[in-house]
C-alpha cells in the first residue's frame, strides 16, 4: 500500500486487516489497558485522596489526577501497539491502521463526505441519552446492587450537580485544565485503543457481532465505574462508539460522538467556575 495515500482515497480494501487477533491477543490487549486502570482507580486515587466530606475539591483533583495517568497510558500502549505492528508512527500509517479515514459508504465500501452529517444527530442523541436517562440507571443499578455503588469521591459528577458546585468550584480553573487534559486522553486513548486497533482485528473471533464484542470489552475495561456497566458505559460504549465505528469504517465518528459529552461538561466547569 502507498503510505502517502490521503485519507479521502481510502476505500473498505484498503483498511481491511488481512491478519486478524486471536482471542487471547484480545485480552491481552483488554488487560494491558485496565490493571492500570483498575490500580489509578481503587488503589492509588484512595491512597492519595482527601477526605472527600472535608476536601471534595482536593478528591477531585485527586480522582481526575489518577484516571488521567492511567488514560495516558492507554493513549500510549494504543501508540506502541502500532508501532510494533507498522514500524513507525507516521501519519499516513496511523490514519490507515486506526482508520482515521472519511466514513466509508456501508453499500460500496467506497469514501463519501456526506457521510459527516451522521455525526450532528448521533451526537445530538449521545449527549440527550446520556444525560437524560444513562444516569437514572446507574443509580437504579447502586441502589439494587449496593455493592458496586460508588464510594464518596469516586463520581464527580454527582459533585457538580450538588447545590454546593458553584461555590466550591468558583475560580478553581486548575480543576478545569485537569479536566481538559483528562478528556484529552479520555477520548484519544480510549478511542485509538478500542476502535482502532482492536475493532479492525475483532472478527476474525466474533464475526459480524465484533462490534458489540468491542463495546462489552471496553464495559469490562471500566473497572473505575462498575455500576455504569449496565447504563451509561454499556449503552454508549456499544451502541455510539462501536456500532457508528463499525457501520462507517472510521474511528473519526467514535472519536467525534465520544468528544461531545466531554464538550458538555467542560461547558458545566466553565459555568461553575465563571
Amino acid at each position: 500500500m502507498n503510505s502517502t495515500i490521503s485519507s479521502d482515497a481510502f476505500s473498505w480494501n484498503d483498511i481491511q486487516d488481512e491478519k486478524q487477533y486471536s482471542l487471547a491477543t484480545i485480552v491481552g490487549i483488554w488487560a494491558a489497558a485496565t490493571v492500570p486502570y483498575f490500580i489509578m482507580a481503587w488503589v492509588v486515587f484512595p491512597a492519595i485522596s482527601p477526605d472527600f466530606e472535608t476536601d471534595p475539591i482536593g478528591a477531585g483533583y485527586a480522582r481526575m489526577a489518577s484516571l488521567t495517568v492511567a488514560l495516558a497510558w492507554v493513549f500510549l500502549l494504543s501508540l506502541i501497539i502500532v508501532y510494533r505492528e507498522e514500524g513507525d508512527l507516521r501519519w499516513a500509517t496511523l490514519q490507515r491502521r486506526l482508520r482515521l479515514n472519511t466514513p466509508l459508504d456501508p453499500k460500496t465500501g467506497q469514501p463519501r463526505r456526506v457521510l459527516w452529517w451522521w455525526l450532528v444527530p448521533l451526537a445530538i442523541l449521545h449527549i440527550v441519552i446520556a444525560v437524560a436517562l444513562l444516569p437514572t440507571i446507574d443509580e437504579w443499578v447502586s441502589n439494587v446492587f449496593p455493592f458496586i455503588a460508588p464510594p464518596p469521591g469516586y463520581e464527580l459528577g454527582g459533585l457538580l450537580q450538588s447545590p454546593d458546585a458553584a461555590a466550591l468550584f468558583q475560580g478553581a480553573w486548575g480543576i478545569l485544565f485537569l479536566f481538559l487534559v483528562m478528556a484529552f486522553f479520555n477520548i484519544f486513548g480510549e478511542e485509538f485503543l478500542f476502535r482502532g486497533v482492536l475493532l479492525p482485528k475483532m472478527s476474525g473471533v466474533f464475526g459480524k457481532w465484533d462490534w458489540v464484542a468491542n463495546g462489552v470489552v471496553g464495559i469490562l475495561y471500566h473497572v473505575s465505574m462498575p455500576w455504569s456497566w449496565l447504563g451509561t458505559t454499556g449503552v454508549t460504549w456499544i451502541f455510539f462508539y462501536a456500532l457508528p465505528a463499525k457501520y462507517f469504517r472510521t474511528t473519526w465518528f467514535s472519536i467525534i460522538i465520544h468528544g461531545s459529552i466531554n464538550v458538555l461538561w467542560t461547558v458545566f466547569f466553565l459555568a461553575l467556575i465563571l
